[in-house]
């Protein structure tokens, strides 16, 4: 939990429960904080917050939970897994902070921070029951079907940075070793969060 992380709505503790957004690398938690509107406006028992990640990016702006620069197919899980702890606790500190356990938490996370909330689901302890990935992947193929979890997968069918055929392969996957699990594309959307978007993640917040 930092003190830079950005609360968008504050319920009282015990809240009914905890939604975290997590930006991509290179960008911000105000760059979430539309989205961290409409989802407070729909869930005004919630506690709803734009969370940084931990470190500057090395791409000239904005925060990373792990760096892009060279990385390879190869290369990516590992720096994943070094930054997984992190990630973690920065979810449970919030957990503790809001009054909620993993069963009231839902996680929304956009390009890089997709990437680390779907890697969380592959973990022995359960982090959230609900898990909505924007414009992600998993670094590995999905080795287990998480019990508690719920994964959505929102991509953009146009994405050019992270190609939603990973989506696709993801939720087959998770699909056939007994997941919950759905994903649904957008056309004509490239590497972000649209209308239309945002509206499915209201939903799926729900």
């Amino acid at each position: 939990m930092s003190d830079q992380d950005l609360i968008v709505q504050q319920a009282s503790a015990p809240a009914a429960r905890l939604i975290l957004l997590f930006h991509g690398v290179g960008s911000r938690p105000e760059d979430l904080v539309p989205l961290g509107r409409l989802l407070a406006e729909a869930d005004p028992g919630a506690w709803v917050v734009s969370v940084r990640s931990p470190d500057p990016s090395d791409l000239g702006g904005g925060w990373q939970w792990f760096s892009v620069r060279g990385v390879t197919e190869d290369s990516r899980p590992a720096r994943i897994a070094e930054a997984m702890p992190s990630f973690v606790r920065q979810v449970r500190d919030w957990q503790a902070r809001a009054g909620v356990d993993a069963a009231a938490t839902t996680l929304v996370g956009f390009s890089q921070r997709a990437i680390m909330a779907l890697e969380s689901t592959q973990l022995p302890e359960t982090v959230a029951a609900r898990v909505i990935s924007l414009a992600g992947r998993f670094a590995l193929p999905p080795r287990v079907a998480p019990a508690n979890t719920q994964v959505h997968l929102l991509h953009g069918e146009q994405d050019p940075v992270i190609d939603a055929r990973y989506s696709l392969m993801a939720a087959e996957t998770m699909q056939a070793l007994g997941a919950a699990v759905s994903v649904e594309l957008f056309p004509d959307l490239g590497h972000g969060v649209d209308a239309r978007v945002a509206g499915r993640v209201k939903a799926l917040a729900a």
